[in-house]
């Protein structure tokens, strides 16, 4: 028994329909699926190359002004003065044109191997780029357990690459005062956190007005990440890494962790969220 031919790729369709081979109750049956693409994206500045990452061909104007706010490469989604996103065979070349003197530091954050789709700190150059310590987050907001439950309750109807696929990871952002949440997808969780941090930058909208939601376990780089966004409460389905606490706790965010159904367990600063009856929060300070 032997598969279709691959159908003709295209580097920007997010979502492909591939032939398979199914086991159903014994049976093997022919038919289709859909799965979730990945390709090269490589980085320039003003026609220098930076670092090249595996991710989902989707929203990749967020993925350049995420990428670049996290990197340090700029402080501002709109010290970017030029973008094209730029079919070529082999991936996506993502070309950013930034003031002169903001090469610098550019030149200082260039990675020069690729990053693995499951990777965020692949083709630094020393270990102080990995531990840099991020920016101290404000004060942000007080929530109530239930809230925190609800948000997170929300994401999977909201992840409509997920839902196809069953193959990609969330970052969303959620503001309690209308209720909005804005979500991104990736295969690479680091990359899914960085096109929402472009998507905020873009809008004009404060890390500090609402919560990062993730569908992801959080590594030290999560927490820098949404640090350089200024949130100050970061919640996911899974657990944080010992490295992510002692950066979440020397940041002031609150981190927490194990988020699913009404339970989830709280990390770091706890002071922000109130318990309630619906909710068991187990708090470690």
């Amino acid at each position: 028994m032997s598969l279709a031919a691959a159908e003709m790729w295209s580097p920007l369709a997010p979502i492909v329909r591939r032939s398979r081979v199914a086991s159903r109750a014994g049976a093997m049956v022919m038919g289709e699926r859909s799965v979730a693409e990945e390709t090269a994206v490589a980085f320039t500045y003003n026609g220098s190359a930076h670092a090249v990452m595996m991710a989902t061909p989707a929203d990749l104007e967020d993925f350049a002004i995420g990428l670049s706010l996290t990197e340090g490469i700029i402080q501002r989604a709109d010290e970017i003065s030029d973008l094209a996103v730029i079919d070529c065979e082999d991936g996506v070349e993502l070309r950013i044109w930034i003031r002169e003197e903001r090469m610098r530091p550019c030149a200082m954050r260039r990675r020069h191997l690729a990053g693995p789709t499951g990777c965020g700190l692949c083709g630094i150059e020393s270990l102080s780029e990995a531990a840099r310590s991020p920016p101290s987050v404000g004060d942000g907001l007080v929530l109530t357990a239930p809230e925190i439950c609800a948000a997170m309750a929300a994401l999977p109807g909201l992840q409509a690459i997920n839902q196809e696929t069953r193959a990609v990871h969330a970052a969303a952002f959620w503001r309690p005062d209308s209720g909005d949440i804005a979500i991104r997808e990736d295969v690479g969780r680091h990359n899914a956190l960085d096109k929402l941090i472009g998507s905020l930058a873009r809008q004009g909208v404060r890390g500090s007005d609402g919560v990062v939601l993730l569908t992801s376990r959080v590594s030290v780089e999560m927490v820098q990440k949404a640090a350089v966004l200024g949130a100050a409460i970061v919640v996911a389905v899974s657990a944080p890494t010992a490295l992510a606490i002692r950066v979440a706790q020397a940041c002031r965010m609150t981190l927490i962790g194990i988020a699913r159904h009404q339970d989830f367990e709280i990390f770091t600063h706890p002071y922000r969220i109130h318990e309630e009856r619906l909710c068991r929060i187990a708090a470690l300070d």
